[in-house]
């Protein structure tokens, strides 16, 4: 993936529409690269999730181009790629795998990142009902080295709906379920990238498998 790195590393001093245009079959070598090592993943993720189904590369990978519109930043490309692999792919509400490269910055996470509102307080609710259980998976010795901490984008009080004297109520103050986990740009570019990856999703499986039952519930 040495070939993706090198692209967006350029792409991030040259982000403009001629240097991209110029620039586009290379784009396109980088974007292949992309779908083939997605497909890899979603085939090793299936052999211990099989609840993401028959999902498309394709329906995975995120678009390069920007959303510009309600942006104060108008530059026209991410200087990342990334695919989310769940059942109904990127643009699913499930809980699921998120590989994301981009030149210093490259992690492997997932979860479920910014939920619409109603998905976020079936989350919450199962974690209201099953603390104990979510503590456990969240806290366990792996988990923990892999997802130090999630994604910390929090209430500064109790949600709505939740009593303020729950003993947990910490849990519940997240704006996200999501969690990450660095990946240096080595190793992206290394012979191991893939099984580093798949190893770290494994571990995630349990969360996920927590978070999508609340999803299925509130479904």
């Amino acid at each position: 993936m040495q070939q993706v790195i090198n692209f967006l590393s350029q792409l991030k001093q040259n982000n403009t529409k001629e240097w991209f245009d110029q620039n586009r079959d290379w784009y396109k070598e980088c974007q292949q690269k992309m779908l083939f090592l997605t497909d890899v993943v979603i085939n090793e993720i299936r052999k211990f999730d099989p609840s993401i189904g028959m999902v498309e590369p394709k329906d995975c990978l995120f678009r390069i181009y920007r959303d510009v519109r309600f942006s104060n930043d108008k530059t026209p490309y991410k200087t990342n790629m990334g695919s989310f692999i769940a059942k109904g792919g990127r643009k699913s509400l499930f809980a699921g795998y998120y590989l994301h490269i981009e030149p210093g910055g490259s992690f492997v996470g997932g979860g479920c990142y910014c939920p619409p509102g109603d998905v976020l307080k079936a989350l919450r609710t199962e974690i209201y009902d099953h603390p104990d259980e979510f503590r456990q998976i969240i806290e366990s010795a792996r988990f923990k080295e892999l997802y130090p901490e999630m994604y910390l984008d929090k209430l500064k009080t109790a949600p709505k709906g939740f009593p303020k004297d729950f003993e947990e109520i910490d849990l519940l103050k997240y704006k996200s379920y999501a969690f990450t986990s660095m990946v240096s740009d080595e190793d992206v570019a290394g012979s191991h990238y893939v099984e580093k990856v798949v190893d770290a999703f494994a571990e995630l499986k349990k969360a996920n498998e927590f978070l999508n039952t609340a999803i299925e519930k509130w479904m």
